[in-house]
């Protein structure tokens, strides 16, 4: 009998047997050691059609620890003045605070995460989705808010620092730390309490549900109103016109636009035109900010004809809400 075969295959066991690891044996740093806390980054299982932005979403390498992330620390800041001036956006008039004043409302909460994350916010400071803000329409910038999930009494301390959300059913833009720590990270989107908060004061729940800013002064109401009608006059050529961010002068060619925002700030205009070309990706026309009397208007176009422009802006309303005005020259 050949004992040749059988000493043959016993090698062979004792080399598969060197070569595999143990399954416990991880090795992390030390050989031997075994890593007994793994740190564990949160996840998010998408829904369709939450709140966050077509094709944004969180980024690939989420940092961890972000439940230990402290909430914004309310304190007085220079209000930035041109994140305080009337604009409209899709046919919607917008006037700022222009103080920190008490304010409180629900409504539905979205985020903004990766698509944001890095371009320049309404106060110029860059968007950054691991920090406790938020954008809103009309509160004074810089200023801070308490955001409490309705269904789980969550709540954060945010700092808002940029304009929108500017969908009809939206009430404010969260981080994707703050929606995160919310517990809406998930959905997209819920049901909030946003409330004002006013440095050095304690916080109160006592007044009315919405309360609206007090009326201007008359003088400060005329101005308004003057900026507002200037805003609308869009029948009235444009005599000269900038390209903002095309680095030259240029009088827009005659045509049919669709106008889907009106700033007296060129900042606030082209900080709106970079959040519409990611939400509204899908377009095929240039989307350009033009200046001419003192407003920065952004426009799509020029098209064909009306009837094309009517088409794309029902699209633009089924998207966002609301329904950019058309413009002929």
């Amino acid at each position: 009998m050949s004992f040749r075969p059988i000493i043959c295959a016993l090698t062979a066991l004792l080399l598969a047997a060197c070569g595999t690891a143990p399954k416990d044996a991880a090795v992390d740093g030390q050989k031997g050691s075994v890593s007994k806390t793994p740190t564990k980054k949160p996840t998010a299982v998408l829904k369709r059609g939450g709140g966050f932005y077509k094709d944004d979403g969180p980024a690939d390498d989420i940092p961890d620890g972000l439940d230990d992330i402290p909430d914004a620390q309310p304190k007085w800041e220079p209000l930035h003045k041109p994140a305080a001036r009337p604009y409209v956006v899709l046919g919607k008039e917008y006037i700022p605070n222009t103080a920190v004043k008490p304010y409180r409302t629900r409504g539905i909460a979205s985020w903004y995460g990766k698509k944001f994350h890095g371009q320049k916010t309404s106060i110029g400071e860059p968007y950054d989705m691991f920090a406790m803000t938020a954008a809103h329409p009309t509160l004074a910038l810089p200023s801070y808010v308490r955001v409490t999930n309705v269904q789980s009494g969550k709540a954060v301390v945010v700092r808002v620092t940029d304009r929108g959300p500017f969908h009809a059913d939206r009430v404010i833009d969260l981080s994707y730390t703050a929606a995160y720590k919310l517990g809406l990270v998930n959905g997209g989107s819920g049901q909030v309490d946003v409330e004002a908060i006013i440095p050095g004061e304690p916080t109160t729940t006592t007044y009315a549900q919405v309360t609206p800013p007090p009326r201007p002064a008359p003088a400060e109401a005329d101005e308004i109103e003057k900026l507002v009608r200037r805003m609308a006059l869009e029948e009235r050529p444009v005599q000269t016109a900038t390209m903002v961010g095309m680095g030259s002068d240029s009088v827009p060619p005659k045509g049919v636009y669709l106008q889907l925002g009106a700033f007296a700030s060129a900042d606030n205009a082209d900080s709106l035109r970079n959040h519409l070309v990611r939400e509204l990706d899908w377009l095929s026309e240039p989307m350009r900010v033009y200046a001419g009397g003192g407003i920065h208007r952004l426009q799509l176009g020029p098209y064909a004809s009306r009837t094309d422009a009517d088409r794309v802006a029902e699209k633009i309303q089924v998207a966002l809400g609301s329904r950019p005005t058309v413009v002929i020259r």
